[in-house]
């Protein structure tokens, strides 16, 4: 599911609740399914109203609801407010334009729950730096396997990203010394260096082993560097490989 259909899904609950506080129909079935999408989607669980999460059905929502507010302009008031976050989040109001290009690639790229491990990096960039930085490199591993299974090339299952990625470059044509241009050289091997950083920040600073008690701890800013390179990686890979299957995209 798309980011633009997820929010669709959203405004189609919030409006439900709008026309249940205020005298009109809303079935309990359709709340309930939509509920359960919400609060099951990372893209949208860590800003999902908290009435949602404490009104498991439309009976305990509007106890709920008529027990705070008598009137129905304020109910209205109430819920739309509750929503403005969530919704801000899938507009794209607290996302860079990076991350909306990111989606896109691996949403249509979509397998072995692709997506969702993007989606989980972003989610914890903030919160859980040491994790956000564990699943870009799952992330960027996912990529690298899924390519190398389609191009039939075998790989030991508890090979590291650097190995990973090299296969792939091999397959791909983009290793440094497949290319005779100095320029182009330079551009690879940085993409190579990238990936052998992700790495060696992954294994010094998440949460993948265990530290002593003055070992690193990654801030936000390590987290967001990561994910953000292990996005940007992921796609290039992705759509690079996408090019070799169909020369005529573009």
């Amino acid at each position: 599911m798309t980011d633009s259909e997820l929010l669709e899904q959203v405004h189609v609950l919030e409006d439900g609740l709008v026309r249940f506080a205020t005298g009109g129909g809303f079935e309990d079935s359709e709340y309930q399914q939509l509920r359960k999408l919400v609060l099951g989607d990372p893209r949208s669980r860590k800003l999902a109203p908290e009435l949602l999460k404490s009104n498991r059905t439309l009976a305990q929502f509007w106890n709920f609801i008529k027990g705070h507010f008598a009137h129905y302009s304020e109910r209205r008031e109430f819920i739309w407010n509750e929503f403005r976050a969530v919704h801000d989040q899938l507009e794209g109001k607290e996302r860079v334009p990076a991350d909306e290009h990111i989606s896109d690639v691996l949403s249509k790229f979509d397998v072995e729950n692709v997506h969702a491990i993007w989606q989980k990096a972003l989610e914890r960039r903030n919160d859980d730096p040491e994790g956000a930085i564990t699943t870009a490199r799952t992330l960027l591993e996912s990529v690298c396997k899924h390519i190398l299974d389609e191009t039939g090339v075998a790989y030991e299952e508890d090979a590291d990203l650097p190995k990973l990625y090299k296969a792939v470059a091999t397959q791909l044509n983009l290793a440094p010394s497949q290319h005779t241009e100095t320029i182009f050289k330079q551009i690879l091997g940085g993409c190579t260096a990238v990936v052998e950083g992700l790495g060696a920040v992954r294994n010094r600073l998440s949460d993948s082993h265990g530290k002593g008690a003055k070992g690193a701890k990654p801030d936000i800013r390590h987290a967001e560097l990561a994910v953000n390179l292990a996005g940007s990686m992921a796609t290039f890979l992705i759509e690079t490989w996408d090019h070799r299957k169909n020369p005529s995209h573009t």
